[in-house]
């Protein structure tokens, strides 16, 4: 067997300073598999956002126009170098043996993209996290959500990479789905924020999904 491939971790954030520390802290306790190298792509923040990124001497901060989150993770995506991508929002943190399951996973059954199931914070986001683990992995082409994208970096740029429209997340994982293999790891292994449905509600929280799922059909992404 030949060598283990490299990955290259891209965090978007913007404003993030409440979760970025916890996010990178569970990057820095990655067991067995090490990043090649991580990026925080830091979406002109008005917080303490960037200085923490530039505290981490294991972190390479990536300064950006802030119009995206979609946006932040192409442009962390130019500067990778890594056989794979991890794009892993900064409101997520990672098991331990994230990337070592996640390389095993997408070797062992030839897939070109992967995400994993996830835990949300908190009683009222079970609903979401519910149709995330059970319901996204049994479509004909997975929904892989943005805050844990695992991606060979050659089926990326195949891809063209996260299209500027709504739900870009699901946009690039219908379309990796035509033509690439992707799937779900069946474990739990990151842990992300339930942070929108604390905020606004079930009911807010789905009617903004589908605004942006709308935005996503018409821009004929489907």
């Amino acid at each position: 067997m030949g060598a283990a491939p490299t990955v290259s971790i891209v965090i978007p954030a913007k404003d993030e300073a409440d979760y970025l520390p916890e996010c990178l802290d569970s990057v820095g306790a990655l067991e067995g598999t090490q990043p090649a190298e991580t990026f925080v792509v830091d979406g002109d923040s008005d917080d303490r956002t960037a200085e923490i990124a530039r505290a981490h001497d294991d972190v390479r901060l990536i300064e950006g126009p802030g119009e995206s989150i979609g946006g932040g993770r192409a442009l962390g995506a130019e500067h990778a170098d890594g056989d794979w991508l991890a794009f892993v929002d900064a409101d997520t943190v990672l098991e331990p043996s994230y990337l070592t399951e996640m390389l095993s996973f997408v070797r062992e059954n030839d897939l070109d993209a992967a995400t994993s199931r996830c835990h949300m914070d908190g009683v009222r986001p079970k609903l979401m996290q519910a149709t995330i683990n059970r319901v996204f992995p049994h479509l004909r082409r997975p929904i892989l959500p943005g805050f844990n994208f695992f991606v060979d970096a050659d089926v990326y740029d195949a891809a063209g990479g996260f299209p500027e429209v709504p739900n870009e997340d699901t946009a690039f994982s219908r379309h990796l789905g035509r033509e690439f293999d992707t799937a779900y790891h069946p474990d739990v292994l990151v842990e992300t924020s339930g942070r929108r449905i604390h905020r606004y509600g079930l009911t807010g929280t789905l009617l903004h999904y589908v605004y942006l799922d709308v935005g996503r059909l018409r821009a004929e992404y489907r």
